[in-house]
């Protein structure tokens, strides 16, 4: 049985980070409904729909808003995504949706939180994880910060404290009786994703200011280019891993390296070495001396070669189904790997669900093969 069976979710459709966390608890189990605009979707709403069922509903009319309150008074959850404000101005705020389900968990997500000078503001993941301090070690001092697109702040900072906050709000209900509103902001939770970061502080490993950390100047905490022009990761931090990463090299009796691995003051000639050394030879050939030892390496795939690596393909983590490339669902229960449900059509399952909320007899629980 599917980890989150039984728990109904109702998502007012939007883009990224919620769609996001519905898709992530429907892959999980739960049965998501996303009510949608009728709209022609685009390529991210449908790819974020896996396993959900869709119907499509106007939401500024009384027929629309009344829909969603009829569906979420069975509801465990709901999720939105909107302007702080918007919902309770279509009449679908937290008190009017509690007036019909005292039991909801009213999940929120936002770039920049329901409260705060910056709450109105429009914003994208780049923004959000800029303010909260996240951004500000990514990449080489030599460059402008980096983001990894939707990764750090849509993703890890938002969707998936939304799912946390929504489970336990779920929890909470159940030994209560009493819902709960869950304000998941992306500048919330990439900033509490600092705190190992910050723990790390304390070891020394980041000091302050960009350029003088282990991750941003250390030779055996970098990324390579290759002849080729692909690239390798190192990690070599502990001394142990260290050794080994000196030996795989050459350079274990070379004086420029040997005992000198937090010699601060000879980073940057030992990385502009690294630089050199791992220019000379391509991604493959460095895969075939380091890959799988305990030097802490790794190639910089792109997702289609991801999709093809012998651990990944061990592991079943990438799939195609319709044409589009896909990952599983994650994390594994008892060792298995989840294949989600498909991606519904726009507006699938609106006549069904519709016809079940009216007493209908049906199959608007049935998913279809």
């Amino acid at each position: 049985m599917p980890m989150l069976s039984g728990i109904k979710i109702v998502e007012i459709a939007g883009i990224g980070p919620g769609p996001f966390c519905a898709m992530h608890l429907a892959d999980l189990g739960a049965d998501v409904i996303a009510v949608e605009r009728e709209a022609a979707p685009d390529a991210q709403s449908t790819m974020l729909n896996r396993g959900k069922r869709s119907v499509v509903a106007d939401l500024k009319t009384p027929e629309g808003r009344e829909l969603v309150l009829k569906l979420i008074e069975d509801a465990d959850a709901l999720i939105e995504g909107m302007r702080p404000g918007v919902m309770e101005r279509l009449g679908l705020g937290p008190e009017e949706c509690a007036a019909r389900n005292p039991r909801l968990v009213y999940g929120r997500m936002t770039g920049w939180g329901q409260t705060g000078p910056l709450a109105q503001a429009a914003g994208h993941d780049n923004n959000y994880i800029s303010l909260s301090g996240a951004l500000y070690y990514n990449g080489t001092p030599a460059e402008p910060p980096q983001s990894a697109i939707t990764l750090i702040g849509d993703v890890g900072g938002g969707a998936l404290y939304l799912a946390v906050g929504i489970l336990s709000g779920i929890l909470k209900a159940r030994a209560t009786g009493q819902g709960t509103v869950v304000d998941a902001s992306i500048v919330d939770g990439s900033a509490h994703m600092m705190q190992l970061i910050l723990a790390s502080r304390q070891k020394g490993l980041v000091t302050g200011a960009r350029g003088e950390n282990m991750h941003d100047s250390a030779h055996f905490f970098a990324t390579y280019r290759c002849a080729d022009g692909h690239f390798v990761t190192l990690g070599s931090l502990e001394p142990q891993f260290y050794a080994l990463l000196m030996e795989k090299l050459g350079l274990r009796d070379d004086a420029r390296f040997s005992g000198k691995q937090w010699d601060r003051a000879r980073w940057g000639e030992m990385h502009a070495h690294f630089t050199e050394l791992f220019a000379s030879r391509t991604r493959d050939e460095w895969r075939a001396l380091l890959e799988g030892t305990d030097v802490c390496f790794g190639p910089v795939l792109s997702p289609v070669e991801a999709a093809q690596h012998p651990h990944n393909v061990a592991r079943d983590i990438y799939f195609e189904r319709d044409g589009l490339l896909q990952t599983r669902p994650a994390p594994r229960f008892d060792g298995q790997a989840v294949m989600p449900r498909p991606l519904p059509g726009r507006g699938e399952h609106t006549e069904a669900v519709k016809a079940a909320l009216e007493g209908a007899a049906g199959s608007a629980g049935v998913w279809r093969a």
